[in-house]
């Protein structure tokens, strides 16, 4: 799809076993444009992982996620949460793993204001034309505090009404402004504004929407005190709420 190097990493020891079961899934699968290249390694799945998109220049990595961690998978991170906050690439997690594809139908990406939002957009229409998907919706997260209004009569709730126009209005702007140079004339795209908690907000609208992809930017940073005080990911990566490309 991608023409792409495919590069497939075992944690544990090689046998013959293990070989004769990767071949198997191998040529019941599509043929690849290029080698498939099996790396068989001991040690800790997170650390191996890790190092392997390092030393082999990983574009894209990808992983099976549960949908949703309790509270102590929460804090503590499953292995595919431990890898997303770490990985120096971008991370596509599979909630949903079909042996036979199922079509991409509708692609919801994110388009908060941040340094790597026009990156982050501009690979969601290139990872939607791969796809063969023709929806595509661009949700843009605003903080309920940018009303600086507070409702307590119906005026102050015209006032509210008013001023999120204005913010709606003005973030359509600036997303047409990041799309004015991009062809994407195949693609249905449509801009949704939502005031609410960034993360949330937008996993509960993909999830509603039933959306096949959710694509959202990489933090800059994410430790100790984004789990205790959750980052915008975080919510996300808690409870997926479809396929999720974190991109880097």
């Amino acid at each position: 799809m991608f023409n792409a190097e495919l590069v497939g990493v075992h944690v544990g020891n090689k046998n013959e076993q293990k070989v004769v079961a990767l071949e198997k899934l191998l040529n019941e699968a599509d043929a690849l444009q290029k080698p498939f290249n099996a790396i068989w390694q001991g040690g800790k799945p997170v650390d191996v992982i890790l190092q392997t998109c390092t030393k082999q220049n990983i574009d894209l990595l990808i992983l099976g996620a549960i949908q949703q961690e309790n509270l102590f998978k929460y804090y503590v991170g499953s292995i595919a949460r431990k890898i997303t906050r770490k990985a120096p690439c971008s991370v596509l997690l599979l909630i949903k793993p079909s042996v036979e594809r199922v079509i991409c139908k509708h692609i919801i990406v994110n388009g908060l204001k941040d340094l790597k939002t026009e990156e982050t957009i501009k690979t969601s229409i290139f990872i939607s034309k791969k796809l063969n998907c023709k929806k595509l919706t661009i949700v843009e997260e605003i903080k309920q505090e940018e009303i600086h209004v507070e409702v307590n009569d119906d005026r102050s709730l015209r006032k509210v009404n008013i001023v999120k126009e204005r913010i709606k209005n003005r973030e359509d702007r600036r997303v047409k402004n990041i799309l004015k140079d991009v062809d994407c004339d195949s693609l249905s795209i449509n801009t949704q504004s939502i005031f609410g908690k960034r993360g949330y907000s937008i996993g509960h609208y993909a999830k509603v929407k039933r959306a096949d992809l959710l694509i959202m930017n990489a933090p800059t940073k994410l430790g100790l005190l984004d789990r205790i005080f959750p980052h915008d990911l975080e919510y996300i990566l808690s409870e997926l709420p479809t396929d999720v490309l974190i991109v880097k």
